[in-house]
């Protein structure tokens, strides 16, 4: 066995494991892994390997540092798996173990790095965070995968947008505080897809410490999300039937999301927000009524005058409103597309971080804040609009009323 450990010893330490499978357990017994996946993971800046166990649809999850993989995939193969594929990026190297404790290792072409060479083959796979072929969890329970990890044909749109959520999650990770658990909350739910994701992606997958609520209107739906979580040992999830207007459990929360949120509740989860002082946010906007009722100018007669033309524009117009307001607020935004537009008509995301003044003086921030307040003014009281956002959050960003008339 000495071969096979300076074998993984030099695929670890030179960190040229792309990716480990064992297979083909010794024995079968109660609740024992029937297959074992090993890839890279960062923790904190730092090199780990991440082991997934999967038993039946259920799969564990340990994070073990650098120093110690190549022992604990040693022990995992000469103990409990009689073959073992090690991909890593200069070839591949299939580990066979007979009953007897023979060892073979053949050596191959490299797969992974065969499959990156080549970018533009016609069936190249994409690059998730979650693998296609890798069973999860959550999305085994809520029929998005089989028990082996494939993804039913009927669910592929919905695994691609969790797949961009986690990108777009991905993305702000450094603007969330560091060293202490974090808050997050969820507002508007819903059956909580992209909750169950984002648990998995930061807590399971990145190991960080946190507190995630999901909050709902919907007895049976949030009974149904606690009973999931529950089935899956998330215990640092929970959900909770109430108004998002009405929740006042924590004094800071780090994250705030709020996805399909309906009209003037996604403005209502903004505001919480926003006095929260949430290092992120990230809101996908729902129907949007207030400004369609409220939207007039003589200039924009040709457009207005059309319905489906008049609903399009407000629920820009409203997007864009947020996201300057928040801008007023200290926050960095962007409005960004959330899935494909064949997938649905509502793929608008507003991210904002929570941004500093970096070197600027005193005198230019205040200057760049008093441009963005006359554009903001400008631009609303142009369609005339009176919005909500700039009602709930007129204590804080004292911006003149809106003019009277159109």
């Amino acid at each position: 066995m000495q071969e096979l450990y300076e074998l993984l010893d030099r695929l670890v330490s030179g960190q040229s494991l792309i990716q480990a499978t064992l297979s083909q357990p010794r024995r079968s017994e109660p609740g024992g892994a029937s297959k074992v996946t090993v890839k890279p993971v960062a923790l904190k800046g730092e090199p780990f390997y991440q082991f997934s166990l999967y038993s039946g649809a259920k799969v564990q999850h340990e994070n073990i540092q650098q120093a110690e993989t190549a022992q604990k995939l040693a022990d995992w193969l000469g103990g409990s798996f009689r073959q073992g594929l090690l991909q890593a990026s200069e070839a591949d190297y299939q580990v066979l173990l007979s009953k007897k404790g023979k060892l073979a290792i053949l050596q191959k072409p490299p797969t992974k790095q065969a499959a990156a060479a080549q970018p533009l083959a016609h069936n190249r796979k994409k690059n998730y965070e979650l693998e296609e072929g890798v069973p999860v969890p959550f999305l085994v329970e809520l029929g998005i995968m089989n028990a082996d990890g494939k993804v039913l044909a009927k669910k592929y749109d919905k695994f691609r947008q969790i797949n961009r959520f986690l990108e777009m999650i991905a993305d702000v990770l450094p603007h969330l505080p560091e060293g202490r658990k974090l808050h997050i909350v969820d507002f508007g739910c819903g059956k909580s897809y992209l909750t169950f994701a984002l648990y998995h992606y930061l807590h399971v997958m990145r190991g960080l410490d946190l507190q995630i609520v999901g909050l709902d209107l919907k007895e049976d739906v949030i009974r149904f999300c606690n009973e999931l979580a529950g089935r899956l040992g998330y215990d640092r999830l929970r959900f909770l039937v109430g108004d998002i207007a009405q929740y006042e459990e924590f004094e800071r929360v780090d994250m705030v999301v709020t996805l399909h949120a309906c009209d003037t509740a996604t403005d209502a989860a903004l505001d919480k927000a926003v006095r929260w002082n949430a290092s992120v946010i990230l809101s996908v906007p729902c129907c949007q009524h207030e400004l369609f009722r409220q939207v007039r100018s003589d200039a924009l007669a040709p457009l207005l005058q059309h319905g489906i033309l008049k609903e399009r524009f407000s629920a820009l117009a409203t997007d864009a409103l947020r996201a300057r307001l928040l801008e007023l607020a200290g926050y960095k935004t962007q409005l960004m597309e959330f899935i494909d537009l064949e997938h649905t008509p509502k793929n608008l995301l507003i991210r904002a971080v929570k941004s500093g003044s970096g070197k600027a003086s005193k005198a230019a921030v205040s200057a760049e804040r008093n441009k963005l307040e006359a554009e903001y003014v400008r631009f609303r009281d142009f369609i005339g609009a009176d919005p909500y956002l700039e009602r709930a959050l007129g204590d804080l960003l004292g911006i003149g009323e809106p003019e009277a008339g159109g």
